[in-house]
């Protein structure tokens, strides 16, 4: 028994997913004639409350055509230091749009509205990039998957619209989110002017992502995706397998959840462990003690088969998914007692 812990991303397609990937109806994306590509693209529009929707291959293609959108060469975008636009997204900022990050110091990836406020640059102060747009991530990936509080959301919303200024959410687990805070895709609709939901993090889609947002911006994201290489065509054979996982893949998230915090129960009482971040949703993000050599644990847990992630600096990630099952999360709790 393998047990992959290193992403929600290693999940397989299930069998029924397979099978509406194989009955799909198909047509070609790129004349925008594929049936299942734009009842997706509706479904997911519909179900936030935004005016358009477009399909990409990618979560870090989608998130670099909304900075494209919201951005002019030179500007800023405001974010925090552990974002995925900035961490893990390979300077696309900088290579696609032209633009920098200001890095705000929050806390596990999350800031507030008056951190953001305090990073605007004065408009009419040339020598520093124009400030153009706030992009916050939900949950959040190197924070270990913490949920934004939606009243500070609402408050930077605000900030946006005081300075004029883009908002766009990175929400490649916003169903994480959704399900451990209780909340509605439509208030985040209401809220954001660009939103990238992904459905291969969570939901068990070999690949893809989409991108939200309105009317007006949404104009330019069909160029935005052909320039950065997304003009796809008979692509319902994924988009049906994004339909099927929003009918049967989002409230069992709850499971990965209550699993990740018996993890975490686990790991708290080991000896090896200095410390166990917070967990709310699929992440589990602990630090091993000074003097426990990082590989050798990594190679301990590999020696029984589970694979988890190294972050540098002595500090591990797990996450649970859909295809972690109840036997091997009873293995690997067993499997760690005994570390």
């Amino acid at each position: 028994m393998i047990i992959d812990l290193r992403s929600d991303t290693v999940t397989k397609p299930t069998k029924a997913m397979l099978e509406a990937m194989l009955t799909a109806e198909v047509g070609d994306d790129v004349y925008k004639e594929d049936p299942t590509v734009n009842a997706l693209e509706q479904r997911l529009a519909d179900m936030f409350g935004m005016d358009e929707a477009l399909f990409f291959p990618t979560g870090s293609m989608a998130n670099q055509a909304a900075l494209k959108l919201h951005t002019n060469p030179g500007e800023q975008v405001i974010c925090d230091k552990y974002a995925h636009i900035y961490n893990y997204e390979g300077g696309g900022a900088s290579f696609n749009s032209g633009i920098s990050c200001k890095l705000i110091d929050g806390h596990r990836g999350m800031f507030t509205a008056a951190q953001a406020e305090a990073s605007i640059n004065p408009p009419d102060f040339y020598h520093s990039p124009l400030t153009s747009l706030i992009a916050i991530e939900n949950t959040t990936n190197k924070g270990g998957g913490a949920c934004w509080d939606f009243e500070e959301l609402k408050t930077i919303r605000k900030v946006a619209d005081k300075h004029n200024l883009g908002y766009h959410l990175d929400g490649a687990r916003i169903w994480n989110a959704l399900i451990a805070k209780g909340e509605s895709p439509k208030q985040y609709g209401e809220l954001f002017d660009t939103i990238s939901v992904c459905l291969s993090k969570g939901l068990g889609c070999p690949m893809g992502s989409v991108l939200l947002g309105n009317k007006e911006l949404m104009k330019g994201a069909l160029r935005v995706r052909k320039i950065l290489g997304g003009g796809m065509r008979q692509v319902g054979y994924l988009a049906a397998a994004g339909l099927y996982a929003l009918d049967h893949h989002i409230d069992r998230l709850k499971e990965d959840h209550k699993k990740a915090v018996e993890i975490g129960e686990v790991l708290s009482n080991l000896k090896t462990i200095k410390k166990v971040e917070p967990i709310e949703t699929n992440i589990i993000i602990f630090e091993l003690n000074d003097g426990v050599d990082e590989t050798q644990f990594l190679n301990s847990l590999k020696e029984k088969s589970i694979y988890i992630i190294g972050m540098g600096s002595n500090k591990l990630r797990m996450v649970t998914h859909l295809d972690y099952t109840d036997d091997m999360h009873e293995k690997l709790l067993s499997s760690l007692k005994v570390l």
